[in-house]
């Protein structure tokens, strides 16, 4: 039985926070996500000031995790595979500083991994450009508004959720279908 005390956190940004959440809370191991903002210098920022891009958070998803059920490195090869790490400041159609692909990182050990999956990809040449994804201490996580938190499962016909989110929650479940929750 693991203990509150064995838990860890991750923060990850990599365009909008509906299409992460709605991945890693079918990832066996991942207890609790919460969407929300990151990187910015305003204090509690609403979604529309991160949505004019003049705040300097990026949307991001913030993961409770059990180390024993899923490692860091999992949850980043997750997060390297459901989204463009080579588009600066993109996603697809979602364009701006707070789509930008960021690895917020809780501690040096977390950062190391960040480095080194980066580098393995790099040498193993996976994309076809270069990844830009920063990898930064995270200093302040903000939870979004009520209305983010399990946006795709209560909206699953929205247009957005149909187009964007609905095909990376697909992708995910065939590419790590081994790793999700019963």
């Amino acid at each position: 039985m693991s203990t509150e005390q064995s838990k860890e956190l991750a923060t990850l940004g990599g365009g909008c926070f509906w299409c992460l959440e709605a991945v890693y809370k079918e990832l066996r191991g991942v207890e609790r996500v919460v969407s929300g903002y990151a990187g910015g210098f305003v204090e509690n920022p609403s979604y529309g000031q991160v949505c004019e891009g003049t705040t300097g958070h990026a949307e991001v998803v913030q993961l409770t995790f059990d180390p024993a059920a899923v490692s860091y490195r999992e949850l980043l090869e997750v997060f390297f595979t459901i989204h463009d790490p080579t588009t600066l400041n993109r996603q697809g159609g979602d364009v701006g500083t707070q789509y930008r692909s960021a690895v917020f990182y809780h501690g040096p050990a977390q950062r190391e991994t960040a480095e080194q999956v980066i580098a393995e990809m790099t040498a193993a040449g996976v994309w076809d450009a270069p990844i830009v994804t920063q990898v930064v201490p995270l200093e302040t996580f903000y939870p979004a508004e009520d209305y983010h938190q399990d946006y795709f499962e209560r909206n699953p016909f929205q247009p957005y959720c149909r187009a964007v989110v609905a095909p990376k929650v697909s992708k995910f479940r065939k590419h790590f279908l081994e790793r999700l929750k019963a």
